[in-house]
């Protein structure tokens, strides 16, 4: 059993203090859940079943977009203003050497760690191509059990590939800046085919105008009907917008819920099957079989 609890049932009578919302008790079960330690599915498998309102927010993009700066901004309008309680997930890129979350301090958004109405969590992306970390689907769904209102989930700028977040996400914000080539990395990428709202950040920049008519255009010729809102975070402005658009596609997404649970549950099989098999694994066994003569590359793979 792990260092963290003494035993499966320490873990499962954690449940009522995660529903609480008890911080300690969270982190301490998000440690346990993205370390894979024994006892983390009991947990998972314990947790309410997922029947309540669509509440997490996607926020992606490219690197320098400004995304840490309009989740501050965002979490002024939303706890300040209209005391919200909410959960940010931020996806770092992971330290080559221990593998945790390099950037854990979150300097940009440090005036909200000592405020209970919010909680802050940096993960590793360790190496997930995806922009997000491995274990980030059942961490979101521990904190959709604590008493949150809202989940932000910031991932990482990894530019192409950076599309598992909608399938997270009840509601996606791609965060793009003028003047960048933004516009048509996100049309070639297939960020336009995730994004529930587009952002031109820093929109006070030259271009800017531009490169909404570009995403507006490009977004009518998909037949989408996503909304393409102009920003500039550091400010403020534009950000009462953006969280009333963020609203009103969560409110949308409830009758999606279904096509979401499954794409969720697609992901996890897809990685529980993974389990156990590595490259250097299958290299090793490559080798074997190659000196035994007669390999079939689709007979090899059939075991698996």
């Amino acid at each position: 059993m792990s260092s963290l609890f003494q035993s499966t049932a320490d873990i499962l009578s954690l449940v009522p203090s995660i529903r609480r919302g008890e911080t300690p008790t969270i982190s301490r079960c998000i440690s346990l859940i993205e370390n894979e330690q024994p006892g983390y599915l009991d947990l998972l498998q314990s947790l309410p079943g997922d029947n309540h309102a669509n509440k997490t927010i996607g926020i992606t993009g490219p690197p320098g977009a400004g995304k840490s700066t309009m989740i501050d901004r965002m979490l002024s309008l939303m706890v300040d203003e209209r005391n919200k309680k909410i959960a940010v997930l931020c996806v770092d890129p992971s330290s080559p050497f221990h593998h945790g979350a390099l950037l854990g301090d979150r300097i940009r958004m440090s005036r909200w760690f000592n405020d209970g109405r919010v909680y802050i969590r940096s993960l590793a992306s360790r190496g997930n191509v995806g922009g997000l970390s491995p274990t980030v689907i059942e961490i979101t769904d521990l904190l959709k059990a604590a008493d949150f209102d809202y989940i932000m989930i910031e991932t990482v700028g990894v530019g192409q590939t950076e599309v598992e977040i909608a399938g997270i996400a009840d509601a996606t914000t791609v965060v793009l800046t003028p003047g960048s080539g933004d516009d048509i990395q996100a049309m070639k990428s297939g960020l336009m085919e995730v994004a529930d709202i587009l952002v031109v950040n820093k929109s006070d920049y030259p271009g800017a105008d531009l490169m909404v008519r570009n995403l507006s255009h490009a977004i009518m010729e998909n037949g989408k009907k996503t909304p393409v809102l102009k920003t500039i975070a550091s400010e403020g402005t534009g950000i009462s917008e953006l969280v009333e658009a963020i609203g009103e596609k969560l409110s949308e997404a409830q009758t999606g819920k279904s096509n979401a649970l499954a794409e969720k549950a697609f992901q996890l099989i897809q990685k529980k099957r993974m389990v156990g098999i590595s490259k250097k694994m299958l290299e090793q066994q490559v080798g074997e079989a190659l000196q035994n003569g007669d390999f079939n590359l689709y007979r090899f793979v059939s075991q698996f």
